[in-house]
C-alpha cells in the first residue's frame, strides 16, 4: 500500500529527527502530523516508517557520541579481562544502564496496548504535553548536579529508567523525562544527557524491533513504499544530529525549562481542538 509521498516522508523524517531529541515529544508530533496529512497511523506503511526513523535517530546518537562510545567499548573490553587493575568504571556504567533499562522494558511490555490506544486521542496527547512542560519548567529550580558515577546508585538509575518507560505515553518526552530525572537525582548535567541517550539505544531498538515484527506479521501481504520510507530515515539522521547537539547545548546551559512554554502552548491548543 503506497500511501506515502516523498514530500510527506521528508517532513515526517525531519519531525522525528528534531523532536526525538528536543524535549517536546516526538510521538505527539508524529501522531498529530500524520493526522493532519490524512495518513493512517495503524497502517503497515506508517509502522515501518516509524521504525525506520527511530533507527535513524539512534544512528544520530552514535554519530554525536562516537568518541564517548568508542572510549566506553575499549574500556569495557579491557575491564572484562582478568588482568585488569583498578576501578571498573565502564562495567559499573553498564550495570547502571541495565538497572535503568529493566523498568523501562517492564513498563513498555506491560502497558503497551494501553499506551498505544492514547495515540488516537488528541486530548490525552495534549495532556501529556502539559505534563512534559511542567517537568521541564521544574528544572529551573533544580540545583546543579554534582554526582558522578562513583556516587550514583542503582535505584537512582532505576528511577531514570522508570521515567523512560512512562514516556511511552504520547506527549511525554523521553529525552526530557530522563534528563530531568537524572538531574533531579543529582547527576551532573553532562552525565545526565549521556546516560539518557545510552539507555535510549536498547529501549528504542527493542521497541522498534517489536513494532516492526508485529506490523509485518499482521500485514505480510501489504506493499511498502520503501523509497519514501528510507528517505525519511536518512532525513531523520541528518536532522537528528543537529537536534541532539542543540539539546546538549541547552542541557549544559541549564535551559531545558525554555522548552516548557512550547509544550504548554501546543498542548493547550490540542486540548481545546485548535490543532
Amino acid at each position: 500500500m503506497s500511501e506515502l509521498s516523498y514530500l510527506e516522508s521528508v517532513i515526517l523524517g525531519a519531525i522525528q529527527g528534531l523532536t526525538e531529541f528536543l524535549p517536546v515529544s516526538s510521538s505527539a508530533h508524529l501522531a498529530l502530523v500524520q493526522g493532519w496529512m490524512g495518513l493512517h497511523p495503524d497502517s503497515l506503511s506508517m509502522h515501518v516508517l516509524d521504525g525506520i526513523v527511530h533507527i535513524g535517530t539512534t544512528i544520530a546518537v552514535f554519530i554525536v557520541f562516537a568518541a564517548s562510545f568508542s572510549d566506553y567499548v575499549v574500556r569495557l573490553a579491557a575491564e572484562l579481562r582478568g588482568n585488569w587493575q583498578g576501578r571498573r568504571h565502564a562495567l559499573r556504567f553498564t550495570l547502571l544502564g541495565a538497572a535503568a533499562v529493566i523498568p523501562t522494558g517492564f513498563i513498555g511490555l506491560t502497558f503497551k496496548r494501553q499506551f498505544e490506544r492514547l495515540f488516537g486521542e488528541p486530548y490525552w496527547i495534549g495532556v501529556g504535553l502539559l505534563i512534559t512542560g511542567a517537568v521541564l519548567f521544574a528544572t529551573a529550580w533544580v540545583p546543579r548536579g554534582r554526582r558522578g558515577w562513583k556516587s550514583f546508585r542503582w535505584w537512582q538509575a532505576a528511577i531514570i529508567g522508570t521515567a523512560q518507560g512512562v514516556a511511552i505515553t504520547p506527549g511525554i518526552s523521553r529525552s526530557g523525562s530522563t534528563i530531568c530525572a537524572a538531574t533531579m537525582c543529582g547527576l551532573r548535567r553532562r552525565w545526565a544527557a549521556e546516560f539518557s541517550f545510552f539507555i535510549a539505544i536498547p529501549a528504542i531498538l527493542g521497541a522498534t524491533a517489536l513494532k516492526l515484527r508485529e506490523a509485518l506479521t499482521e500485514h505480510s501481504d501489504t506493499a511498502i513504499a520503501w523509497g519514501p520510507t528510507f528517505a525519511a530515515g536518512a532525513v531523520s539522521i541528518v536532522v537528528g544530529v543537529f537536534a541532539l547537539k542543540l539539546l546538549l547545548s541547552a542541557v549544559r546551559r541549564a535551559k531545558l525549562h525554555y522548552f516548557a512554554w512550547y509544550c504548554w502552548l501546543l498542548g493547550g491548543l490540542v486540548i481545546v481542538g485548535l490543532i
